[in-house]
């Protein structure tokens, strides 16, 4: 789950003048992304969940 989302983050995220204002439709498709990555990955996410009980991967 990193990959699918650490090259949409900023490398600085305590700094909040670096993070980019993305548009509704950026946003929507960020987040298709994100659920996309999760369904793919489900079955890691679900042998992670028998040792962290309710873990999901971030969204950023």
């Amino acid at each position: 789950m990193h990959l699918a989302y650490s090259s949409l983050r900023n490398i600085n995220e305590n700094d909040q003048s670096n993070k980019p204002s993305f548009t509704k439709k950026a946003r929507q498709l960020r987040y298709q992304g994100y659920q996309a990555a999760c369904e793919k990955y489900q079955n890691e996410i679900a042998t992670i969940q028998q040792y962290l009980p309710g873990w999901k991967p971030a969204f950023r």
